[in-house]
């Protein structure tokens, strides 16, 4: 099975513009996106998906493959889908270009269960939230699933509520997902026709498309404490860390 990670990174980001380019220790933050990909041995390839210059051109400059796709993607794993196109694999794995501190471990964990089950489309990650914060935290997608780890909704909101009794744990969104080709154009080709799917709309979550038109995606849990960078604030916190780990 040919296996391929796709890293999507734009520059325009609303929140924090730049931030693939952001320094963390001497690297951009791309860079140690990167390098923790290519440890996953199950990749045959890993490429940076991106549509901006500055970020090709420091990619090319560090030796990072990368593709330059289109500029008018309306989600990162629309760009994955370009990449797909023109790269041809059994599996594509995308893998978000804002969370230097995520594991191989966690991103191979995303792709095991193809190897067992045939009729999986689509995979992402869960972890269980550790600081309540997080819980009522916008920029933090809460999966819901069922008993064998389908998903059944993603939201920013605290959900479910715990009517009946409080010993209840969320998880949050890990944004790794692989995806069999056929998924994966389904995704861009509605994208295309329709835009977004109505709640994956109001939510802002991608993976809703899938859920909203049928699709099983199928969640793993992992442990991971890994940090998306969504606001300088966040790479304050992973500057600190990262330090921490290199120096300590």
């Amino acid at each position: 099975m040919k296996i391929i990670g796709v890293i999507p990174a734009r520059y325009e980001s609303s929140r924090f513009p730049g931030k693939p380019l952001a320094d963390i220790c001497g690297k951009p933050m791309i860079w140690w996106v990167y390098q923790q990909c290519i440890k996953v041995e199950d990749f045959d390839s890993v490429y940076v998906a991106t549509d901006d210059k500055r970020i090709f051109d420091v990619c090319m400059s560090l030796d990072i493959r990368v593709i330059m796709t289109s500029d008018m993607h309306k989600t990162g794993t629309d760009r994955v889908g370009e990449v797909a196109g023109k790269i041809p694999a059994d599996l594509i794995v995308n893998i978000q270009g804002d969370e230097p501190l995520l594991e191989p471990e966690t991103i191979k964990a995303a792709i095991q269960p193809f190897y067992i089950n045939q009729d999986i489309q689509v995979s992402n990650l869960m972890t269980k939230i550790k600081d309540p914060v997080d819980v009522v935290n916008p920029t933090i997608p809460k999966v819901i699933t069922n008993k064998d780890g389908i998903g059944i909704y993603l939201t920013r909101s605290a959900a479910p509520y715990p009517k009946g009794s409080v010993l209840y744990s969320y998880y949050k969104q890990v944004c790794v997902y692989g995806f069999r080709p056929e998924a994966l154009r389904f995704f861009c080709d509605y994208g295309t026709k329709y835009g977004k799917a109505k709640v994956e709309s109001i939510e802002d979550i991608e993976i809703l498309r899938f859920i909203e038109n049928g699709y099983q995606v199928q969640f793993i849990e992992v442990d991971s404490d890994t940090i998306a960078v969504d606001t300088p604030n966040d790479l304050e916190k992973i500057c600190l860390i990262m330090k921490k780990m290199l120096f300590d």
